[in-house]
């Protein structure tokens, strides 16, 4: 049962390992005319994960995973998403992000106590910040801002019957986290461009601490559309009490997005 859990933690670990979007990395063009602009971003993130889960096993209370992109990737029970969105006007901007991902696995066991079952779990999360342009000149702009991710996470555990009856086990959890973030973007010509974005949060409101750091080389295909490669760092720390996960998460790897400017 050790064994079945690790995997199962595993799992849920590293599917928030794909959220948190993009779109706070989204490049635009420096000098922004007038009106508003919206800017779509789907996005592609290989991360890896490594995380020290929280279990309700006495012996192990704590565990130890280390999951690679192609396991997260082997084991998708549905379809993804990834996207983000932008909208600006003028000095202001607000971001929106949403990523659902479903993931399922079988669970070998010994048959004898259980004749194997299946594991299951959706990881949702929603992030929003408004953001304020407080530095701009031909070349490079700076925003800052204050926004929220929001997490939520449903599991659910089935043991088909052997020796003993079968079992089965749900749990979820949910929290929302207060953010602080900056970007900043600079154009090198010819097209291309560089973008840095950052932001921490949780202080013990939702998560104890929530942040991530993305670095992306743009590159301006037309007016319209703007290609993204990049790579990322997201991570949390959230305590488990009274029933809730206990996660602390971290996630790395590349990133490759595409952004379609109307």
């Amino acid at each position: 049962m050790q064994r079945t859990w690790k995997l199962i933690v595993a799992l849920g670990a590293g599917m928030a390992g794909f959220v948190s979007g993009l779109n706070a990395a989204s490049a635009q063009d420096v000098a922004a005319p007038e009106g508003y602009q919206f800017f779509v971003t789907p996005y592609l993130w290989l991360a890896s994960v490594h995380a020290t889960t929280s279990t309700p096993l006495a012996r192990r209370p704590e565990v130890n995973s280390n999951v690679s992109t192609v396991d997260l990737l082997s084991h998708l029970d549905g379809a993804p998403f990834m996207g983000s969105f932008e909208a600006r006007y003028g000095a202001l901007g607000f971001l929106a992000d949403a990523i659902h991902l479903p993931v399922s696995t079988k669970i070998t066991t010994r048959d004898i106590f259980f004749q194997g079952g299946n594991a299951e779990l959706k990881a949702d999360t929603g992030t929003g910040m408004a953001l304020y342009r407080f530095f701009q000149d031909p070349v490079q702009f700076a925003d800052g801002g204050l926004g929220f991710r929001a997490w939520g996470f449903s599991s659910n555990l089935t043991l088909n019957p052997g020796l003993l009856q079968g079992q089965t086990l749900n749990r979820t959890g949910s929290w929302a986290d207060p953010l602080i973030g900056g970007r900043y973007h600079r154009e090198l010509g010819n097209g291309w461009g560089l973008t840095a974005y950052g932001d921490v949060g949780g202080f013990g409101v939702g998560a104890h601490i929530d942040w991530q750091v993305l670095g992306t080389i743009d590159y301006t295909l037309s007016q319209s559309w703007n290609l993204h490669l990049g790579y990322r760092s997201l991570n949390f720390d959230i305590t488990g009490s009274q029933g809730r996960f206990g996660f602390d998460v971290h996630m790395r790897g590349p990133i490759l997005a595409g952004t379609f400017r109307f």
